[in-house]
This record gives C-alpha cells, sequence and structure tokens, in this order.
C-alpha cells in the first residue's frame, strides 16, 4: 500500500510542481495525479523514477511505496 499523504509532502518539499515532477520522472502528468488520487497502482518503472527524481534513499522509497507491506517488513 502507497503512503500517499506521504509523497504528496515529499514532492512539497522538493519545491517542484507536480507537473515538474511528472515531467522530469517521464510520466505523464495525469498519470501522477491518477496515482496520487489512488487510480491505479504505481509501477515498478515510475516508482523507480520518482524515486529518483525525489533523490529518495531506499528506506525513504520503502517507507512510501511499500507501507504495509508484511512481506517486505519480514524481510528486514
Amino acid at each position: 500500500m502507497v503512503d500517499l499523504a506521504l509523497l504528496r509532502g515529499v514532492i512539497d518539499e522538493s519545491g517542484m510542481t507536480m507537473v515538474a515532477v511528472a515531467k522530469k520522472s517521464n510520466i505523464l502528468r495525469e498519470t501522477l495525479y491518477n496515482r496520487l488520487n489512488g487510480i491505479g497502482e504505481f509501477t515498478a518503472t515510475e516508482i523507480v523514477s520518482l524515486a529518483h527524481t525525489l533523490h529518495l534513499n531506499r528506506e525513504e522509497r520503502d517507507k512510501i511505496f511499500f507501507a504495509g507491506d508484511s512481506e517486505l517488513k519480514s524481510l528486514k
């Protein structure tokens, strides 16, 4: 489950607009807005692109995109 509130917060803190984040991540603006509104699921490519664009480390990425994922927690 994606922590959408945390992702929105990270985007806000980045100083970039949603349009800039989408463009820099090679994600359609409409797709990013849909994902942030819970429509559809983030693909692996989108996660990698957003993590790179937002300069997320592995822990930050996992906290946002894999929140509540019991399988991931069992690996720690």
